[in-house]
């Protein structure tokens, strides 16, 4: 971490107390451009809220993406809120609600991406009942998955979706549906995957079962979605994602739809790549001791805060994320050591034999890659503990994230 960085967090748990999570709105804002420039323009980039619902962040980004991606009731409301236009809002999730439906029809959502045939059973008499021809996309589950994704949503049996194969038999029920308008298709099915080849491979089986399903369906599709699965770089032994990379594998993929689909816009659905890196969790260390050989720092936050950082969310092998002591100038490691939260459980563990120049009561340390799944994915309840704050920094302005 620079000097620079390192300073300014701290000032930053200073002034604002710990534990804490703290978003740079500018980051995040750079990372959309950068994705934007990567690829030449060719996608509208539309934001998962899933990774950080933030109101005030979604107020940031707002403006910079061009459609927001919603799983549940409460996301809807939290992107309208946010001044997102309805129309450019898509709701996606296997187990949507009856009511929550039926709140996306009363919207004006711009598209319900359809998951199951029940689910389309119930949305078209939602449809019906409110006078309106719902536009909706089709997820696609593909029969595979290339090799290199941290998370896998299809090539098994999964709640995503409509299996590949079943995909004809749905469209053709679907025509028997009036009240519901095929706007396109949609697939995600891998997620954290940091190798462009990989990346690009699985946005070709998408082109691939995309084509397949236009010609099911007899049409040409307004809109294709694809789950972008762009990862974050967690680790100190992982090296960031090489976008241009990225767009050089992906290159004949995307000119092939374009010629394929010359009228088809092209969304690229990502959350964690925009903001993931744009965040950091901030702790104090509260006091330190000696345990068979090992020196432990005891900090002021925990797994109730950042799930994540602890290795409980999504990680088979648990590995530190990127840990920093912002009280002291990096310099060679004084030894390694153990950074714990203030829970009553064993499974409260931040880090791992960390190397640090010092750890001593009342330093503070920085985890990095903290602005996705930090507390809305981790149980903020435990134990009853106090919430972490949440603050987005805006250039010189810091304001409460969730106001």
């Amino acid at each position: 971490m620079n000097d620079d960085r390192r300073r300014r967090l701290l000032a930053l748990a200073d002034r604002l107390g710990t534990p804490c999570f703290v978003y740079f709105l500018d980051e995040a804002r750079a990372r959309i451009a950068a994705v934007r420039q990567a690829f030449g323009g060719a996608f509208a980039i539309t934001y998962a809220i899933k990774a950080n619902p933030a109101p005030a962040l979604l107020r940031g980004l707002r403006d910079a993406v061009d459609g927001m991606d919603v799983s549940s009731g409460g996301e809807l409301a939290r992107a309208l809120a946010a001044g997102c236009p309805a129309a450019a809002i898509h709701f996606t999730g296997p187990g949507k609600r009856t009511a929550e439906l039926a709140a996306a029809v009363a919207a004006g959502v711009g598209a319900v991406v359809l998951e199951s045939r029940e689910e389309a059973a119930v949305l078209a008499d939602l449809a019906r009942a409110a006078g309106v021809r719902q536009r909706v996309l089709v997820r696609i589950a593909p029969d595979r998955v290339p090799a290199g994704f941290g998370d896998t949503m299809s090539g098994k049996p999964v709640a995503f979706g409509i299996d590949e194969e079943d995909v004809p038999a749905f469209l053709a029920d679907l025509r028997r549906r009036p009240e519901l308008a095929l706007a396109g298709f949609h697939a995600y099915s891998g997620t954290q995957c940091l190798k462009p080849d990989a990346i690009a491979a699985n946005w070709a089986i998408f082109a691939r079962v995309f084509a397949a399903a236009a010609d099911a369906a007899g049409t040409s599709p307004e809109q294709l979605v694809l789950g972008a699965g762009l990862g974050l770089a967690y680790h100190d032994d992982q090296r960031p994602l090489d976008l241009a990379e990225v767009a050089r594998h992906a290159a004949p993929v995307l000119a092939d739809l374009r010629a394929r689909f010359p009228r088809a816009q092209l969304a690229l659905e990502t959350g964690r790549y925009l903001v993931g890196d744009a965040g950091a969790y901030l702790l104090r260390v509260l006091r330190t001791k000696d345990s068979r050989g090992v020196r432990i720092g005891i900090c002021d936050g925990g797994f109730h805060h950042h799930l994540a950082a602890a290795g409980m969310f999504g990680m088979v092998l648990k590995r530190n994320f990127r840990l920093a002591n912002v009280s002291v100038a990096d310099g060679p490691a004084a030894g390694t050591f153990q950074l714990s939260g203030p829970l009553c459980t064993s499974l409260d563990v931040l880090g791992r034999a960390v190397p640090l120049p010092r750890l001593q009561q009342g330093d503070v340390i920085a985890i990095a890659a903290s602005g996705a799944y930090g507390p809305t994915a981790s149980p903020t309840g435990f134990l009853s503990h106090p919430p972490a704050g949440e603050w987005l920094v805006d250039g010189d302005q810091i304001v409460d994230a969730r106001a």
